[in-house]
């Protein structure tokens, strides 16, 4: 689907297609260390942090799940949890009695219909109490090594920004930007992108002066275009 940035003329599929894979190569040059910053050792302590994640930072998940983890660690031992306990464990995540139930929920479901473990489908993950596309994406991609594209809040406002989609649809974005990269790329795009997005491209002031892909955006100027005013914009990681 060809889209067409405000004052530029229509884009073919064929040049967005080049301009997509152009910008993903520059991201990956950019970011070369990118990775999901949940910490985790199988795809249960994934799958939890993950829905943990929902309206909370990656920093702050990861200072509750080691105790988390070490309490409960294996998926028996969620389905079985004492309610109040969990909550009061990852209460600082906040909405943390819905994050509870999904998290119990997701355990039982997981060890009634897949024998205890993960499933490694994404149509089996979705069916889970908690686990929309978002989240099954994020344990295929980094626990499973299955590509996919992992649909966040800056995933969506940086793929609009690159004039690539003006959905707003995150499962119909997810199939869009599929058309665009190769899939062995899913998984690292989604990581380089949500980097950028935490780093540089920020939702009220992006860093444009100082962004990697200035000639290839088409919403180059969003921020301050100085070079000075937009390394102070810049915010290191390690990330929350």
């Amino acid at each position: 689907m060809a889209t067409k940035a405000a004052g530029r003329k229509p884009e073919s599929q064929l040049a967005l297609v080049r301009r997509a894979r152009k910008m993903n190569r520059v991201l990956a040059e950019t970011y070369p260390d990118a990775h999901c910053e949940l910490d985790f050792s199988n795809p249960l302590e994934l799958l939890v942090a993950t829905i943990l994640s929902a309206q909370c930072t990656d920093k702050r998940v990861n200072m509750v799940t080691p105790v988390l983890f070490a309490k409960y660690p294996t998926v028996e031992d969620y389905a079985a949890a004492d309610r109040p306990e969990m909550e009061e464990i990852i209460r600082s995540t906040g909405f943390f009695r819905a994050k509870t139930n999904s998290i119990i929920g997701m355990a039982q479901a997981v060890c009634e219909r897949y024998g205890g473990e993960v499933p490694g489908r994404l149509k089996d993950l979705v069916t889970l109490p908690g686990v929309g596309r978002k989240t099954a994406n994020v344990v295929l991609g980094n626990a499973f090594d299955v590509p996919g594209l992992t649909v966040d809040t800056h995933f969506q406002r940086l793929v609009r920004r690159f004039g690539w989609t003006e959905e707003s649809d995150p499962v119909k974005i997810e199939h869009l930007v599929a058309e665009l990269l190769p899939r062995r790329e899913w998984t690292m795009f989604s990581h380089r992108v949500i980097w950028h997005g935490r780093r540089i491209c920020h939702a009220r002031r992006p860093a444009c002066g100082v962004c990697p892909l200035a000639d290839l955006c088409p919403s180059y100027g969003t921020g301050p275009t100085s070079a000075a005013e937009a390394t102070k914009l810049v915010r290191p990681g390690p990330f929350s």
